[in-house]
C-alpha cells in the first residue's frame, strides 16, 4: 500500500517542494523515516503513532516506511507530523488519495492527536503560491496566514477533524484575509523630549531619509541612547509586501508572540555581549540572527567598542549586499538583512574626551580605544555624529523639531526618490551603485572641487568618497534640489569626522 502527500521544506525565508511519500508492506514491524531527516522529524514515529491511535484509528501492525524526497536535502521540524499520519490513514483506505492530492497539508501533531502551530508557515505558504494546492494548517497559525489572501485555507485543531473533511466534507473554519493598518512606532515617543543636539538630530533624520548608517559619538549621559531610539519614529509606515516579508523571518526564528504580524518596523539593539551566530545568524540548523531580525528597521549597537571585535567584522559584508548566506557542508541559506545601522560608543576609555576637567585620558590611549573600529567597518558608516551634553539654553529652548516635522521630510524624500528610481532596483540613495553615481549625483564645478580638495587632505578611500556623494544627494533632496552644490558636499564632509588622521591612526 502505497500514498504520496504534497510538503514543503523551509530553505532560508524560500521553501522548495518535497514529497511525502508513504508505503506500507508486511514484514516485522517498524516504522523507518528516510530522506535526511533531523531529530525532530525522526521523532515523528511518536507523535504519529499516539496521536492516530488516540483519535480512534487502528494504527497498522507492519512496517512503514516514510520517504521524504527529494532524499539529498536535510528536512527539519515537525511539520511533516500531519501529511505523514494522512498518509498512514489513506493506506488503511480511512481517506480518499485523489482528495489528498489536492493540499498541503502542515502541522505538528500532539499525543492526543489535536494540532500544534508550526515555525516558518509563513514561507511555506508563499511558495504555495504559485500552485493550485489548498492548504490545511493548525488553528494557531490563523493570525499569520490571514495576510495571504489567494490562497484556500482551512484552519484544524485535531487530526480527526482533517480526516472528516477529507472523508465526510465535514466542513473546516476558512481562514479569512486580515487587513493590515501598518504604522510606525510607539506615539509616547517624540524627538521634541530630546533637548540640544538640533545637528545629530538633522543628521539621523538624514539617516531615514536615504537609508545612511551613523556612529553617534559622545560622552555618557549626552543621549545617544534617547536619540536612536526615537529613529523608528520618522521613518515611514511598512507597506504590505513589507510587512509579509518581514513576519516570514520572525516567524522562521520562532519570534512571533501569539503567532501576531509584524506591521512595525523592527528596533533591535542586542547587549555587547551577544555572540557571533546571535548576531549574524547561524548555528546547527542556521536561523536568523539579529541582522535579520531588523530587516526593513533599525540595528542599534550601544556601546559599540564593547562588542567582539570579530562579531563586528562580520557586519562588514551585509551592510554592502544587504543579505547575510549562511552555508554548512550541504545546503546554504540566504536571509535578508536590509537594515539601517545606527551604533553608539564613547569617545575614549573614560568616555568625557575633550573636556579637560573630566577626561584624563592620554591621546595614545584615545587612540587605540578609537582604534578598535577598523578602517573597513568605519568607511561603512556614512554618518559621525558628535552629541554634546545639553546646556541650559537647550532646556529653555523652544524651537525643538519634533518628530512628525521629521517624518514629513523624510516621506518628501522617499518621494523623490521612489520617482527618481522608478523602473531600477534601487530603493534609497544609499544603495545607488558606483557606475550610476554619476548619473544620480550631479555636481556643481565648486561642489566637485572641495570635495576632491577633502579627498587629498584627509587621504580617505573611495568608498569614503563615494559614501559623502550619496550623502550629499540626500541632502539636497531634503533641499528640493536636483544638483548637489557646494554647501550640500560640506555639510556631508562635516559628518566625516573619524575619516581624519587624528582618528584612525
Amino acid at each position: 500500500m502505497f500514498c504520496k502527500l504534497n510538503s514543503y521544506c523551509l530553505n532560508g525565508i524560500d521553501a522548495f517542494p518535497v514529497e511525502v511519500e508513504v508505503d506500507l508492506h508486511n514484514g516485522l514491524p517498524g516504522f523507518d523515516i528516510v530522506g535526511l531527516p533531523d531529530s525532530a522529524v525522526k521523532e515523528a514515529r511518536e507523535r504519529v503513532k499516539s496521536a492516530i491511535t488516540n483519535s480512534g484509528f487502528s494504527f497498522p501492525i507492519c512496517h512503514i516506511t516514510i520517504n521524504l524526497a527529494p532524499a539529498d536535502i536535510k528536512k527539519e521540524g515537525c511539520i511533516y507530523d500531519l501529511p505523514i499520519a494522512l498518509g498512514i490513514l489513506c493506506c488503511l483506505n480511512e481517506i480518499s488519495s485523489q482528495e489528498l492530492n489536492r493540499y498541503l497539508f502542515i502541522g505538528e501533531l500532539a499525543l492526543d492527536g489535536s494540532i500544534r502551530n508550526v515555525r516558518g508557515l509563513l514561507p511555506l505558504l508563499c511558495a504555495v503560491h504559485h500552485t493550485n494546492l489548498a492548504c490545511i494548517i493548525p488553528s494557531s497559525n490563523a493570525e499569520e496566514a490571514s495576510l495571504l489572501q489567494e490562497l484556500e485555507i482551512h484552519l484544524a485543531n485535531h487530526l480527526k477533524e482533517v480526516v472528516n473533511y477529507l472523508k465526510m466534507n465535514t466542513p473546516l473554519p476558512i481562514c479569512h484575509k486580515k487587513t493590515l493598518c501598518p504604522s510606525s512606532t510607539h506615539s509616547s515617543l517624540d524627538y521634541v523630549d530630546v533637548k540640544g543636539q538640533e545637528t545629530v538630530k538633522r543628521g539621523l533624520m538624514l539617516c531615514a531619509a536615504g537609508s545612511h548608517n551613523a556612529l553617534l559619538i559622545g560622552p555618557p549621559g549626552s543621549g545617544k541612547t534617547m536619540l536612536v531610539q526615537r529613529l523608528p519614529t520618522i521613518m515611514p509606515p511598512l507597506t504590505e509586501n513589507e510587512c509579509i516579508e518581514i513576519t516570514k523571518i520572525y516567524s522562521i526564528a520562532q519570534q512571533l508572540n501569539n503567532c501576531q504580524i509584524i506591521t512595525q518596523r523592527p528596533f533591535r539593539a542586542p547587549h555587547h555581549t551577544i555572540s557571533n551566530y546571535g548576531l549574524v545568524g547561524g548555528g546547527l540548523h542556521p536561523k536568523p540572527g539579529e541582522i535579520s531580525l531588523a530587516h526593513l528597521g533599525v540595528l542599534f549597537l550601544d556601546e559599540l567598542l564593547e562588542f567582539n571585535k570579530e562579531a563586528l567584522e562580520l557586519l562588514r559584508q551585509p551592510l554592502e549586499s544587504h543579505h547575510i548566506t549562511l552555508s554548512r557542508a550541504q545546503i546554504s541559506f540566504t536571509y535578508p538583512a536590509n537594515f539601517l545601522f545606527i551604533a553608539a560608543t564613547n569617545p575614549c576609555p573614560c568616555g568625557y574626551y575633550p573636556d579637560p576637567k573630566r577626561c584624563s585620558c592620554s591621546l595614545q590611549s584615545i587612540k587605540k580605544y578609537i582604534s578598535k573600529l577598523s578602517g573597513p567597518l568605519i568607511s561603512r558608516i556614512d554618518l559621525h555624529l558628535e552629541t554634546h551634553m545639553p546646556t541650559l539654553k537647550d532646556f529653555k529652548s523652544t524651537n525643538v523639531l519634533s518628530s512628525n516635522d521629521m517624518k514629513q521630510i523624510v516621506q518628501d524624500v522617499h518621494e523623490i526618490q521612489k520617482k527618481r528610481y522608478q523602473g531600477t532596483s534601487i530603493l534609497y540613495n544609499s544603495q545607488i551603485p558606483t557606475q550610476f553615481i554619476s548619473m544620480y549625483c550631479p555636481m556643481t564645478s565648486s561642489a566637485e572641487d572641495l570635495l576632491h580638495q577633502w579627498l587629498e587632505s584627509t587621504h580617505a578611500n573611495i568608498r569614503a568618497y563615494d559614501k559623502i556623494l550619496r550623502l550629499a544627494r540626500t541632502i539636497a533632496d531634503v533641499s528640493h534640489h536636483n544638483t548637489i552644490d557646494m554647501d550640500h558636499i560640506s555639510e556631508a564632509i562635516h559628518y566625516r569626522i573619524l575619516d581624519y588622521p587624528f582618528c584612525t591612526s
